[in-house]
């Protein structure tokens, strides 16, 4: 499993220069290799209903919770302008929502429940310290919200890229218009349970649990 080009360093917090990174708290691309995070099983179709249900635009970050079955549980969607933020502080924008859509699970022993996170951006699909950041803080989230860690998934103009897995497609991309709910798979047939609120400006969409 590949990420692309990746700044070598010798600690998550260093850049190749030696210099500390803007981003503070973050993971490097082996890492998360090493993490062991669960494949999907039908990425594109994960990605589709997570691009028609939120729109997202640049800057947005959009956190879903899967089932064992990779049925949506739960999704929340808002933008983080912060270019030098740290993972922690992703970590507590991902923690917010997460708690406003979806109780923890941090009685049970194994998590059942995975969270899955997917942010638009410019650039292009190859790994930066920005995303280092946003999987080090949703590593964390789901570590503090009793859920799984899952895919990192990135949505550029040139289309979407599972971090780590060497799996993409061009479509949707950051420029694409989002599709009809009714037209994505059945991960994401209508939901029973209640849309998460909070009027945070900075929360462009929930979607709810």
């Amino acid at each position: 499993m590949t990420f692309g080009f990746a700044p070598p360093s010798t600690t998550s917090l260093t850049t190749a220069a030696g210099g500390r990174s803007r981003h503070g708290r973050l993971l490097e691309p082996a890492e998360w290799t090493a993490a062991g995070i669960p494949l999907l099983s039908n990425p594109r179709e994960i990605v589709s209903g997570l691009h028609s249900r939120h729109s997202p635009e640049l800057s947005t970050a959009v956190i879903a919770v899967l089932g064992p079955d990779e049925r949506l549980v739960a999704s929340a969607s808002f933008v983080q302008r912060a270019t030098s933020a740290d993972g922690w502080d992703y970590r507590n924008a991902l923690l917010a929502r997460l708690r406003r859509v979806l109780p923890h699970d941090l009685r049970r022993r194994t998590p059942v429940r995975t969270a899955v996170l997917m942010y638009c951006r410019e650039g292009d699909e190859r790994w930066t310290e920005e995303d280092g950041a946003w999987m080090w803080g949703l590593r964390d989230a789901c570590t503090l919200h009793g859920l799984r860690c899952g895919a990192y998934i990135t949505l550029t103009r040139g289309g979407w890229q599972v971090l780590g897995e060497g799996r993409g497609g061009r479509h949707p991309s950051s420029a694409s218009r989002p599709g009809r709910l009714g037209d994505t798979a059945a991960e994401f047939a209508p939901m029973t349970l209640r849309t998460g609120g909070g009027a945070n400006e900075a929360l462009r969409h929930t979607a709810a649990r």
